[in-house]
């Protein structure tokens, strides 16, 4: 068995009868220790409990089971760090009770107990939880030779490999009575497993083989609907040329080591499914350690020679496939896209799936543009076209000023005023998309049944003033029946009726909302950019389709939209960016949840909000920041392409129209 402290300064090996630490930088011995084992026996077996703590378990051929504690403390000696190696052999407690001697041990030292699973000379597998406890026989349960075994730091599960690939998995939570759960085929027939090992967080279990393969496997849902879990394979690494001979997970992410019996040492990842790096193979391996901060390694081989390594990997998992593609999680039934970048535990397993972010960007946008572009466009022909000057001149700049509106004080207002407002008003809010459209129509169709000579006092363009009184009777309507609207059309519960038709749930702070607000934040843009484009349409141009014969109505879609359509386009490609780019908005108003679907009653994350939620917690240089710095770099790329796409269709337009 080999070791390493965290600093990498000291480790040290243990045999039969001592334990030696030495120097890594000169590879001296800096302190020996003699194991007192037992006066009548020696060790056979040894096993390091999966902990972060250096809590080893020594297996004797009288099959006891003695804990050793190793410990490091640092003192600062003339501003220099020393570190001072120690080792103490706790109480040995017996794990066999016909006292055969251990051949391969598994032990496990944690707040929830010790644990220990022993396989003897004769071929039975005991088990104990806590020193002292009453061994318990598996042998029985197990129909093949044990090959592997390998105990869960809860003392909750143990597997037990056999030499027929097969796994046989034991609930040990009630330590006095272990119960079979099911077994599992693991390798082929004939194949036997040699090693076993759970990543940190006891989810993923890494199995080596004899054949030299290396594969990932976790517990996955029978089906959506039961509870009920089957061994399922998520990942396969490179494989050995050998056998596999020992496997060693990293205390800090899911990263692991692996050794075969030609002395070759693989470097995987099991999240982003790579082999990282190759060690080249001398005698077979007979133990590999990960160092305790992911970066190193120790090795021991059967011919007693130590090697050790420096490894440099901050990104292990991070590739473009983790980034942008489905990756099967732990916990998750299937492959997912998922953003979660951070938890409280640190057996977490880090999700940077930008895909949900680039959706909720897109989304935002399209809901935001559904809104704004038909109103901004409208608006601006309508005040071009068909408006007085006069009132012109007092529309125009109203509707520009609004573009001057911080959208800190829109978020703000749209995720603790108009989201928790239109909750409360949604059936009234879904009539008035078409109670509001009929009233207008019905007040046009009155308005031609108005006598001519009251129509010819009033100034060209000023009929929309008509409008007014008539958007509000229809709306105030609409909110007065808001009750009996749910009433009538969604039982009383809209709520409850959309879960139950359509499946989907009512987030306060959604789509909807962003769609609103953000269009409101837009719409000047669009409006004014719009309204230029098509007042810049000379006159004479207009003047003559009228003088021959046109309507306005022709006159504005085959000469005047034809005309200004380039700088229609420009602002509405520059609404897109607006809209692309907006933070605050999203950010106090959708909830930010990175969550993949077009319902208008869920909330999303975009890219821009995402940086703005996890930049100042993200520390420097690390794979969050880095990552958050691409999705800028990703975001600057899709608005520069959109961009760049517009200008080109616009100096297309230009060119083929400019003969207007």
């Amino acid at each position: 068995m080999v070791g390493l402290e965290e600093q990498q300064e000291i480790g040290y090996t243990v045999s039969p009868t001592r334990i030696a630490f030495f120097s890594l930088p000169s590879g001296r011995v800096v302190h020996e220790q003699p194991i007192a084992v037992s006066p009548a026996s020696t060790m056979t077996a040894i096993a390091r409990s999966s902990g972060k703590e250096d809590r080893l378990g020594l297996g004797t051929e009288d099959g006891r089971v003695v804990p050793l504690a190793i410990d490091f403390t640092s003192a600062y000696e003339s501003g220099q760090r020393v570190i001072s190696p120690s080792a103490s052999v706790g109480s040995p407690f017996q794990i066999d009770p016909t006292g055969k001697a251990i051949r391969r041990l598994v032990y496990q030292f944690s707040d929830a107990g010790t644990g220990a699973v022993a396989l003897t000379e004769t071929g039975r597998v005991w088990y104990v939880r806590n020193s002292g406890g009453s061994p318990v026989d598996l042998t029985a349960n197990v129909s093949s030779t044990v090959t592997a075994l390998v105990l869960d730091t809860r003392n909750e599960t143990l597997s037990v490999g056999t030499a027929d690939g097969r796994l046989f998995h034991f609930d040990v939570r009630e330590a006095s009575r272990p119960v079979l759960t099911g077994t599992s085929s693991i390798a082929p027939a004939g194949v036997a497993i040699t090693s076993l090992a759970y990543l940190i967080g006891d989810r993923s279990l890494v199995v080596g083989t004899a054949a030299g393969e290396v594969s990932v496997w976790m517990p996955v849902r029978v089906s959506a609907e039961s509870d009920r879990t089957h061994l399922r394979l998520i990942h396969r690494l490179a494989s050995h040329p050998a056998e596999v001979t020992a496997i060693s997970p990293s205390q800090r992410d899911k990263g692991f080591l692996t050794g075969d019996s030609s002395g070759n040492l693989y470097m995987h990842y099991s999240t982003s499914e790579r082999t990282l790096l190759r060690f080249p193979g001398g005698d077979a391996i007979q133990a590999a350690w990960f160092a305790p901060k992911a970066n190193g390694a120790i090795v021991l081989d059967r011919s007693g020679q130590v090697r050790t390594y420096s490894i440099q990997n901050p990104h292990p998992e991070i590739t473009f496939a983790t980034l942008f593609q489905p990756v099967w999680y732990e916990g998750y039934d299937k492959p997912e896209q998922v953003w979660q970048s951070s938890s409280g535990g640190d057996d977490f397993e880090p999700k940077f799936g930008l895909t949900p972010l680039i959706f909720g960007t897109l989304k935002g946008t399209m809901y935001a543009l559904l809104l704004a572009v038909p109103l901004a466009v409208l608006a601006a022909v309508y005040t071009s076209m068909f408006m007085h000057p006069d009132l012109r001149a007092w529309i125009k700049p109203i509707i520009e000023i609004m573009a001057a509106l911080p959208t800190v004080v829109l978020g703000f207002l749209a995720g603790l005023w108009m989201a928790p407002l239109l909750q409360r008003i949604f059936p009234a809010v879904l009539v008035m998309m078409v109670v509001v459209p009929a009233a207008v129509i019905a007040a046009a169709v009155l308005w031609q049944l108005v006598p001519r000579s009251m129509r010819v006092n009033l100034h060209a363009g000023v009929e929309a003033l008509v409008l007014v009184p008539v958007l509000i009777a229809a709306v105030a309507v609409c909110l007065s029946l808001n009750g009996q609207i749910e009433s009538l059309l969604f039982g009383s519960n809209y709520k409850g009726w959309l879960a139950d038709v359509f499946g989907v749930r009512y987030d306060q702070r959604n789509a909807l909302v962003v769609g609103f607000t953000m269009g409101f934040a837009i719409i000047p843009i669009i409006f004014s950019i719009s309204e230029e484009a098509l007042s810049n349409v000379p006159r004479n141009l207009i003047a003559g389709s009228l003088a021959l014969g046109a309507t306005n109505w022709q006159t504005l879609s085959r000469l005047v939209f034809v005309s200004a359509s380039p700088g229609i386009f420009s602002a509405l490609m520059i609404g897109f960016g607006r809209a692309v780019g907006e933070t605050m908005i999203v950010l106090m108003a959708t909830g930010n949840t990175p969550i993949m679907d077009w319902s208008m009653f869920d909330g999303f994350r975009t890219l821009s909000a995402n940086i703005a939620v996890e930049i100042p917690e993200a520390p420097h240089g690390g794979t969050l920041y880095r990552i958050l710095f691409f999705a800028a770099l990703l975001l600057f790329a899709m608005t520069f392409l959109l961009n760049t796409v517009a200008e080109v269709i616009r100096q297309r337009l230009r060119n083929k129209y400019s003969q207007f």
